[in-house]
């Protein structure tokens, strides 16, 4: 359609409904003009995805051109009252569309109260950050979260405010700013799926207001919840069994699929959808750039299924998505989907929803993977899992990780196992027990996470290194072999592309926190283990390279730095699996990019590798060198293979002649 300023006026409405193109002109009518164009064209832009996605998902029983109007009208509100910094920012990141996929994207994670105390803490911490070369930073929730056990703050009981312990609004709107002056993006948790019991909707739906009770999924007794959980798994089964609570104020059954004081919202009513356009909007206009979107492949619920990555998802993530890019288009969504590996690229966009959903997705496979071929010193699981993705749309950006603040599912397909000769309940429960170190010659020292005794499932914690072999390390060749893997499952993670994300103190080799279970609220649950909180006296020995601290540090220093000047390394290119025939303890990923090829070669075991020479030729490499080491040049042995020493990682590219 025209422009929609010009739309109204001339009274020609192509595209979009008389009522929505009034409803935005009156909305805007204290904005000058050049600002009124300005949300207009991004209107005519968006106005199909919202359109598209409000009749998928309620076009059956709603009036759709009465939802588009109040969500555009939410969108237009939060327009006007964005920031001028922030407008500023918007049209930077429109001219730049691909600034989550540059090589020089480092991220970081952590708890704010854990890393440096409260948010004026984290201010006063980011050229720290700086030296990482880390351009995003994400903290973990910090919405205000019920009394109590929160679930680690993913139970939110207000999402306009912050906990008191770690600053207010103003606080966090300051640090946002303070971010961009520094180069780095703001990342914030949006759970989805659930808000706390204390939250204003559940108290007035345990008041007894209709409306919001309709907010919730609450049964009178057992019949629905049952036919849902014939097919429902369960998340937490050690503490929370089922995915019903029953709640004597409301005289019902409550769908908590996490937790009983984790209530489940009701995505079929549109009404929660526009409650969370308007969450997404404000925090969009305190300065936050990245919503990871939590708990996201949840959703929506349907009888007959797990209620996990129903197509539903993929509508309402395409909706709140238009309606961000047509408000403040500088805000990006992330999916926290822990899915099997075959789920994990919708999140990212597929079929009519590539470009128009997620922007960015974790790559969980990736993660397993990599813990997997350390474990047993071979890659063919690694290399059939990986080929068996399909690739990622062009707009689509992977977060990589070694390690995060949840457990690790081991989430092999038994598909993938089957193909190289595994079987995927034992690999899985083989790789628990390995990095539990309850096999004799394990160097893991995690924990056993949530053991299901009926379905056989068991996750995993830990930090990196105590995963990596350091805790159990006795010897001068253990503690370096140690160090090695640590260092090669970053390079893996850095080099495959995307946006590699650093847990943080595994950039100082932090250990499992010994003393995890004395703090009040968390003894049930060892996944605290790898978040204790940041020993700054162990961070000031990180410029000493004789130091454990010094030499992991400045090896992520050194990754991120390398890793900035490689175009090849632009999210755009899809690393693929490469060598059919190559030594079972590598894996080489070959990446190609209109400025060269790129081949990184990752030895996972504890011996000297063959990598054949004659595969350089191939692949275009004219004068091969190694950027990881210092752009060395790759040199192939009289026997026509190139050696890589135990847990290396080469990153390898052509350097010009001359």
């Amino acid at each position: 359609m025209a422009k929609l300023l010009a739309s109204v006026r001339m009274g020609a409405m192509p595209g979009a409904p008389t009522a929505v193109h009034a409803a935005i002109d009156r909305l805007l009518s204290r904005l000058d003009a050049e600002h009124r164009d300005e949300f207009a064209d991004r209107v005519d832009r968006w106005w199909p995805d919202v359109e598209s996605g409000v009749t998928a998902l309620y076009g059956q029983t709603h009036d759709i051109e009465t939802l588009c109007v109040d969500l555009i009208s939410r969108a237009a509100r939060a327009f006007a009252d964005r920031d001028p910094e922030l407008h500023r920012l918007d049209r930077i990141r429109m001219l730049t569309p691909d600034w989550l996929q540059q090589p020089g994207m480092v991220g970081y994670a952590c708890y704010t109260e854990r890393f440096a105390d409260d948010l004026q803490g984290v201010a006063t911490h980011l050229d720290y950050l700086g030296e990482l070369g880390v351009s995003y930073v994400h903290l973990m929730p910090l919405l205000r979260p019920r009394e109590g056990d929160s679930d680690g703050g993913y139970a939110v009981a207000d999402y306009r405010s912050v906990r008191p312990d770690l600053g207010t609004t103003e606080d966090l709107r300051n640090l946002a700013r303070q971010m961009r002056a520094h180069g780095m993006s703001l990342v914030m948790d949006l759970v989805l799926n659930h808000v706390a019991r204390e939250h204003v909707w559940a108290e007035k739906a345990r008041a007894g207001e209709k409306e919001y009770r309709d907010y919730f999924y609450i049964y009178p007794d057992r019949t629905k919840p049952d036919e849902y959980e014939a097919t429902l798994p369960e998340v937490f089964p050690d503490f929370a069994p089922g995915n019903f609570t029953w709640d004597e104020d409301v005289e019902g059954w409550v769908w908590t699929t996490f937790n009983e004081w984790q209530w489940d919202v009701n995505w079929s009513n549109p009404a929660v959808l526009g409650e969370y356009a308007d969450i997404i909007l404000f925090l969009a206009n305190l300065g936050v750039e990245v919503m990871r979107l939590d708990a996201i492949a949840f959703t929506w619920k349907r009888v007959g299924t797990n209620c996990q990555n129903q197509p539903e998802v993929h509508d309402l993530t395409q909706v709140l998505h238009a309606l961000s890019r047509m408000a403040a288009p500088a805000v990006a969504f992330k999916a926290e989907a822990i899915v099997g590996p075959r789920d994990l690229i919708q999140y990212l966009g597929t079929g009519t929803h590539v470009g128009k959903v997620s922007d960015l997705a974790y790559h969980n496979s990736l993660m397993v993977q990599a813990w997997s071929m350390l474990a047993v010193s071979d890659t063919q699981l690694t290399r059939q899992a990986l080929r068996a993705l399909p690739s990622t749309p062009s707009t689509g950006t992977w977060i990589t990780y070694v390690r995060c603040h949840d457990d690790i599912g081991w989430a092999i397909d038994d598909r993938d196992a089957e193909a190289v000769g595994l079987n995927g309940f034992l690999h899985r429960r083989f790789l628990a027990d390995w990095y539990a170190g309850d096999v004799a010659e394990s160097w893991g020292r995690g924990m056993v996470f949530q053991f299901n005794e009926e379905t056989g499932d068991k996750r995993t914690s830990g930090t990196a290194a105590s995963l990596a072999g350091l805790e159990a390390a006795r010897n001068d060749d253990e503690i370096q072999h140690a160090l090695a893997r640590v260092f090669l499952i970053h390079a893996l993670a850095y080099g495959w592309g995307g946006i590699p994300v650093i847990w943080s103190g595994d950039e100082l080799g932090t250990l499992n926190d010994p003393i995890w279970a004395a703090e009040p609220g968390h003894a049930e649950d060892n996944r605290w283990a790898h978040r204790p909180r940041l020993d700054w006296q162990a961070a000031e020995r990180r410029g000493d390279l004789r130091t454990r601290e010094g030499k992991i540090f400045q090896g992520l220093a050194h990754l991120a730095k390398v890793r900035a000047s490689l175009p090849q390394l632009h999210a755009s290119a899809e690393s693929r699996i490469y060598g059919e025939h190559i030594d079972r303890g590598l894996l080489a990923t070959l990446r190609n990019h209109p400025s060269g090829p790129m081949l990184c070669i990752y030895n996972v075991t504890e011996d000297w590798r063959p990598f054949p020479g004659m595969e350089f030729e191939p692949i275009g490499f004219t004068n091969p060198v190694n950027a990881l080491g210092n752009n060395h040049p790759v040199a192939i042995g009289e026997d026509g293979y190139i050696w890589l020493s135990p847990f290396a990682a080469w990153w390898v590219v052509d350097q010009p002649v001359g």
